[in-house]
């Protein structure tokens, strides 16, 4: 059976388009060379319009107005001058001409200095990722390094900023181990100094390494947007937490993503332990959620190393006291057991005849420690009680009484917490320098970034509980008597300050009058802090006078 000839318009429809295409390419090449000039003109008049735009942008705004000022004097002039539109539009032509004669360059591949940082990157994890037995292996010494890495990305410098790496599927991904072995050559290989994050989808046998800008250290002290029994520990970055706070960074209001611990009856983690080096700014974490709990709580504030951070808080309502020395210490703590050991008696009275929780035992009490092993120290020497001890029932029964543990301590003198305090405190915080191995031992687990050698007071990381590990940076609270302190710091942690009562202030202004010393110690004057013991149904602890 003979074939029958395909149509005409079949057969040369595969001409017919190559020809169109041929017409259409030759018709936009001499387009191109008729309007070059208009496009080089254009292309000068957006150069010139954006880095006006940059230049105004950069501009004082007292400067602003002296600058308008000035360029309508030169258009005035401009324009009555003999021809001088004419001119004008001639010189902002050439310019544009001259300013947008050379074509800007489209980057569409690495350069050689990134290919052979890619390359030099693939051979150091050849050894990593690749076994004797295997047949076509994915990493070999002098192979395409292409195969393995998918996506990159380089900044300014030529480091990388972005790499997506596809291992072998016999690769051990489940050891710690050798995930940490992996992270810690990515991040010698890619350059030091940044912070990288990694990302490993076992699933899919991939690794995705991206380097993390630094979180914003503007935010200060102010009244978050909480609802009762939440406290803001800092915030993170914006794909770690789904919820968002407004507000104030410097001079400009904002969401921000908060690091929020909640606290209360039914809270899984109830009290908190943060760890840290000198200057880390653990007493400042502290003294942000003081200034949070005073909002519906009361205070016990114990400072073991006695040099007044927590001065500005004495005498203020909701403060029960602010202790110093250890005797103090010794008995603001037993105090605190026992209204406990109250408060659980008293609601489960209440619950047994069929009445709500008195008032009394429903108002949180916060107990916050800062270098109890200090106190523990002393304590030792003079054969006395270590405060810890008093921490036992506070720590085992809070959650069920509204009492609420923090403490603080250094990484040098975290061994010397009691047994209590690190099984109980299961929120978790570390602040400052750390390496992986410190962070792991406090949070349980190690980052899944690379800590950075220098950080600023206030950064680190959080865990409450079994969740995933954050990055964190604590609002800027830093103590308003301290000379150091800025006055827009200074000014946003006593704004959250309730004032205080009058003679307190009274007393405290005339010690500061008659030379005393800036380090407050003791505890509140018994007719600052009956009031409020009254209206926690306690009886109020006698003043014990300052040690030493």
């Amino acid at each position: 059976m003979a074939r029958r000839p395909l149509p005409r318009i079949l057969s040369s429809s595969s001409a017919s388009i190559v020809r169109s295409r041929e017409i259409a390419r030759t018709a936009a090449d001499s387009a191109t060379d008729v309007l070059h000039p208009l496009i080089t003109i254009s292309r000068g008049l957006r150069l010139i319009i954006a880095a006006l735009r940059g230049k105004w942008a950069a501009t004082p705004k007292e400067r602003r107005s002296p600058a308008l000022f000035l360029t309508a004097a030169v258009v005035l002039v401009v324009a009555l001058i003999p021809y001088g539109p004419l001119l004008a539009l001639i010189t902002v032509m050439g310019a544009a001409g001259w300013k947008g004669r050379e074509k800007p360059v489209v980057k569409t591949g690495p350069d050689d200095t990134e290919l052979a940082r890619l390359q030099a990157l693939y051979e150091a994890l050849v050894p990593y990722f690749s076994v004797p037995e295997d047949p076509n292996p994915l990493f070999a010494h002098g192979g395409e390094w292409d195969r393995a890495f998918s996506e990159f990305a380089f900044d300014d410098d030529g480091r990388i900023t972005r790499l997506r790496v596809r291992y072998p599927a016999y690769f051990t991904d489940g050891e710690a181990d050798a995930r940490a072995r992996i992270e810690q050559l990515l991040h010698a290989k890619s350059g030091r100094g940044r912070e990288y994050h990694f990302a490993w989808d076992q699933e899919g046998n991939q690794l995705d390494l991206s380097v993390l800008g630094a979180l914003p250290t503007s935010i200060a002290a102010q009244r978050f947007v909480t609802s009762p029994g939440e406290t803001v520990l800092g915030f993170t970055d914006a794909d770690a937490v789904q919820r968002r706070v407004p507000v104030i960074a410097g001079e400009e209001s904002q969401d921000a993503p908060p690091v929020i611990w909640r606290t209360g009856p039914r809270s899984t983690e109830p009290h908190l332990l943060v760890a840290g080096r000198p200057g880390a700014g653990t007493t400042t974490l502290l003294r942000s959620i003081a200034l949070q709990a005073l909002k519906d709580g009361d205070l016990l504030i114990v400072e073991g190393s006695g040099t007044g951070e927590y001065a500005c808080l004495t005498g203020r309502p909701g403060v029960l006291a602010v202790e110093c020395g250890l005797a103090g210490a010794l008995a603001t703590l037993e105090w605190a057991s026992h209204e406990t050991e109250r408060r659980l008696i008293s609601a489960n009275r209440a619950r047994q005849a069929g009445h709500p929780a008195p008032e009394d035992t429903r108002r949180p009490l916060w107990i916050l420690l800062d270098r109890p092993s200090v106190l523990a120290d002393l304590a030792a020497a003079d054969g006395r009680t270590d405060p810890q001890h008093l921490l036992q029932v506070p720590l085992r029964h809070g959650r069920s009484a509204g009492v609420t543990v923090v403490v603080a301590e250094q990484f040098d003198t975290l061994d010397d917490l009691s047994e209590p305090v690190r099984s109980h405190t299961r929120a978790r915080v570390v602040l400052g320098p750390a390496s992986r191995d410190q962070v792991a031992s406090v949070l349980g687990v190690p980052p899944h970034t690379t800590p950075t050698p220098d950080a600023p007071p206030g950064r680190g990381y959080a865990r409450l509980g079994t969740g995933p590990v954050l990055r964190l940076q604590v609002p800027a609270t830093p103590d308003p008597y301290d000379e150091a302190t800025t006055e827009a710091h200074r000014q946003a942690v006593l704004d959250l300050l309730p004032a205080r009562d009058e003679p307190v202030e009274a007393r405290l202004m005339e010690k500061q009058t008659n030379g005393g010393e800036a380090t407050l110690t003791g505890t509140v004057p018994p007719e600052a802090a009956a009031p409020d013991r009254a209206r926690a149904g306690a009886a109020p602890v006698e003043a014990v006078p300052a040690e030493g």
